[in-house]
């Protein structure tokens, strides 16, 4: 029971906090998720080169999303909404991306998300995932071109040593990339499913993985 008033009260702080400091919380109130072309929709394509890219290009719908750009930041701050505005209360990068000691981001991000109660008009919810950190620097996407991404995320010294077929699980599986289409109320998800974003990943290595 000591537990349970402890963590209810750290979640009645955190949402204090941040309904306090965010001066726009909320995405699109009506949270839709746009759509995303299966990979079967690109098989008229015949130049494979040309069919890639545009396998890609359907990708970026989600990997450009503020959503994930937002965890990819080309600076030691997060960003947020779908504004891309700094993260507010201001944290750094830190070791690991998990933030700096005394502000990690398991301060405020639990496992999962929570719904805030009486921040309607500011605050919904707030984000959570068990592996909620930012991307390494070296992952950084926030303002490059889409062929930009495109290349680093075939480079082993800026795609964390992944093979191309561990980059089609990670995009495929990992709950943090998923957290994208649930990511707590009040905010837009990524477009299309994460089974439709790993299938477009997965044709598009399987053509080559070609960028422009």
């Amino acid at each position: 029971m000591k537990k349970f008033v402890f963590a209810s009260a750290a979640i009645g702080v955190a949402a204090s906090f941040f309904a306090a400091t965010f001066s726009v919380a909320q995405d699109n109130p009506a949270e839709q998720s746009a759509p995303l072309k299966p990979a079967a929709e690109f098989q008229s394509i015949t130049d494979a080169k040309q069919r890639s890219w545009a396998l890609f290009e359907e990708a970026g719908k989600v990997i450009q999303h503020p959503r994930c750009v937002n965890c990819h930041p080309a600076t030691e701050r997060p960003l947020q909404t779908m504004a891309m505005h700094p993260h507010q209360p201001p944290v750094s990068r830190g070791e690991g991306g998990m933030g700096m000691p005394g502000m990690t981001c398991n301060t405020c991000h639990g496992a999962a998300n929570v719904s805030v109660v009486g921040q309607a008009e500011t605050l919904k919810s707030i984000p959570g995932n068990p592996a909620w950190h930012l991307a390494p620097i070296e992952m950084a996407w926030e303002g490059k071109s889409l062929a930009e991404i495109c290349r680093q995320i075939k480079d082993p010294e800026r795609n964390g040593g992944k093979t191309l077929a561990e980059i089609t699980e990670h995009m495929t599986h990992d709950s943090l990339v998923g957290w994208g289409w649930q990511p707590g109320a009040g905010r837009e998800p990524v477009p299309g499913s994460q089974a439709v974003f790993g299938e477009l990943i997965a044709a598009w290595v399987e053509s080559g993985a070609a960028c422009q």
